[in-house]
């Protein structure tokens, strides 16, 4: 029987591991970077092991690290999670060498299919020759050989972008997963992301547990999850999971792992098999009603599943919540998680807690919101309306897209593909500004002001706020009287610092407000308190290109200096954050009159990296 298990991973997932891990009785042990020495998962863990190195994200790929501290803290198992060294053979045969106890497939099945390229050998395919691509082939994809998350991915639609999107793709993947190979392969614009969850003991026995639909992607990055794929006949249905089956049989697999495919045209394209469990597990968990790491640890354990997996009830969405600001590219944001709440009746697995701070270093999703209902429409209403009205303060997120995108009429009548972002992105993003949200955020702080402070015996002369929402600033007046706050349009019915209640037009309107420094939330509208004289110190130069994010400058553009002629649009700096790299452009044709970066430089939100001179 297990009794220690160590996850080799961080945030969420660990977080989540521990969780059952505790249900059943089981000690845990967390390792944590440097800069994750005060991480929630190293401290909800009973024993944290701090994995030393110089750059934090590359700890958690020191496989011999990790087994030292395995063995070093008592674990008798090691759980990998997923990402990092999820799917790395070379490090599964090395927690069974220590002797340890390995909640994975055997390392030869992740050897198979852990390389798309062989997974795809596998099963009969072969990915295309990059150099041997015509245009006949367009629009193909170049994918990262291991990994997944979207990182190492390009679309290419013209064959002179293809070296660069080669380059590009491979540099990410070396950073995010320790392997820079890369492959091609044609790229569908209409297909469904639909995926088989399979669950395999050392017994013979392998479930195929239903379908989930994930093709909800942005930038090839799952944003949207249910479970069981909406639409499918139920030949097609059947035939996915006769292909994971096979697939899994194929190998010799053991444990959980998720076989994908591209379904077009009620046609099956079969893309990878992921040897791990993957972060939408939990929509696949709700509707069978398991615990799939429970099942990892008892099939690691010799346990044997029944011969046929329970009967799936209802449906289930999972949304993903990312610290990004659509307004800026959806550049990954940092700073501190002030709170963190969800409606009960949905579920919350996320790897932080209220005050901690989202870094640099590591995935901006904070965490994954899920609701189970008897059927599909019940499942997103419930989830759209808990994440509505979800406490979120702190970065912007992609809050307000993953509602949009659930109450969306193709979305709910199951018509999704995975070209929905590439044709509704811009209206689903624009911003729907609440007009009384600057007024709510004025009264709140003026809530409990002296009377003799902020009273006129002039009434022609109102208190005057200004804030910035969505990128605009709003001038809001309001005015202390003998009955209390007051201003112009709406009744005032209750002003406190976390509550104001407003009239307008006969209808009444509550707006929860909370404030944290110049940062104000109310409802789910974020805005910033602007002073009242502004610094002449913060005016930019016309043609600035600022970091939108703490990063690392990988790379300038090529032969790329000071008094250079510029195109508009031109990559000219590339950043890395997050284990994603980000491209600033030229903002206009003109002059490179000033270049402040440097490959390697560390650099702050705000910080002029260059100045181009439009002509």
């Amino acid at each position: 029987m297990i009794s220690s298990v160590l996850v080799a991973n961080r945030g969420e997932i660990a977080c989540r591991v521990f969780r059952t891990c505790r249900e059943l009785g089981i000690r845990t042990v967390a390792v944590h970077s440097d800069a994750d020495a005060n991480a929630l998962h190293a401290r909800v863990a009973d024993t944290a092991v701090r994995l030393p190195g110089a750059a934090p994200a590359e700890t958690y790929l020191r496989g011999d690290l990790i087994v030292k501290a395995a063995l070093a803290s008592g674990a008798d198992a090691v759980h990998p999670g997923y990402g990092f060294l999820s799917e790395n053979p070379g490090f599964a045969r090395a927690v069974l060498d220590a002797g340890l106890v390995w909640i994975g497939p055997p390392p030869q099945a992740i050897e198979a299919m852990a390389s798309k390229t062989g997974a795809k050998r596998l099963m009969g395919l072969a990915p295309l020759d990059p150099a041997a691509v015509t245009g006949a082939d367009l629009p193909v994809l170049v994918k990262a050989a291991a990994g997944g998350g979207g990182r190492g991915m390009r679309i290419v639609r013209r064959l002179d972008e293809l070296p660069a999107a080669l380059e590009g793709a491979g540099a990410e993947a070396a950073s995010a997963f320790g392997d820079g190979e890369v492959f091609v392969e044609p790229y569908l614009e209409h297909g469904r992301h639909v995926e088989v969850q399979i669950l395999a003991d050392t017994h013979g026995t392998v479930w195929p547990l239903g379908t989930r639909d994930c093709s909800l992607q942005r930038r090839h990055q799952k944003v949207v999850e249910e479970a069981p794929a909406p639409g499918l006949t139920t030949a097609l249905a059947t035939e996915l999971r006769t292909l994971a089956v096979r697939a899994a049989r194929a190998v010799s697999y053991v444990g959980a792992g998720t076989v994908e495919f591209l379904v077009a045209d009620g046609r099956a394209h079969f893309l990878e098999m992921n040897t791990r469990l993957q972060v939408e597990h939990p929509v696949t968990e709700a509707v069978f009603g398991l615990d799939l790491v429970a099942e990892q640890i008892r099939i690691a354990e010799g346990h044997a599943l029944e011969s046929e997996p329970p009967r799936a009830r209802g449906h289930a969405v999972e949304a993903r919540l990312y610290a990004e600001d659509p307004a800026r590219d959806w550049a990954p944001q940092t700073g501190t998680l002030h709170r963190l709440a969800v409606p009960e009746g949905v579920r919350l697995d996320t790897g932080y807690t209220d005050g901690d701070t989202i870094g640099v270093h590591y995935d901006p999703m904070l965490a994954k919101v899920v609701a189970h209902a008897p059927t599909r429409a019940e499942a997103v209403r419930r989830l759209a309306g808990a994440l509505e009205s979800a406490a979120v303060h702190g970065p912007v997120t992609n809050r307000d897209l993953l509602v949009r995108s659930l109450r969306h009429p193709e979305f709910t009548s199951g018509r999704m593909d995975t070209g929905f972002y590439d044709r509704h992105l811009d209206a689903l993003t624009e911003p729907v500004r609440d007009p009384h949200a600057p007024l709510a955020a004025a009264l709140a702080d003026a809530h409990g002001r002296s009377r003799f402070g902020g009273w006129r015996n002039v009434p022609s002369q109102p208190q005057v706020k200004r804030y910035r929402m969505d990128g605009e600033e709003h001038e809001v007046r309001y005015r202390h009287t003998r009955e209390g706050l007051a201003a112009d349009g709406v009744r005032v019915v209750h002003a406190g610092p976390g509550l104001v209640v407003l009239e307008v037009d006969g209808v009444r309107r509550r707006f929860e407000v909370a404030r944290y420094g110049d940062q104000v939330h109310v409802n789910t509208s974020r805005l910033t308190a602007l002073p009242r004289f502004p610094d002449p110190v913060d005016q930019l130069a016309p043609g600035s290109l600022v970091a939108p994010m703490p990063g690392t400058v990988v790379r300038i553009a090529e032969g790329l200096t000071e008094g250079a002629t510029v195109q508009a649009g031109q990559g000219l700096i590339w950043l890395e954050a997050m284990k994603m790299q980000h491209q600033i452009s030229a903002p206009a044709a003109g002059t490179l009159s000033t270049l402040n970066a440097k490959p390697g430089q560390q650099v702050e939100p705000g910080m002029v990296l260059a100045v181009v001179q439009p002509t």
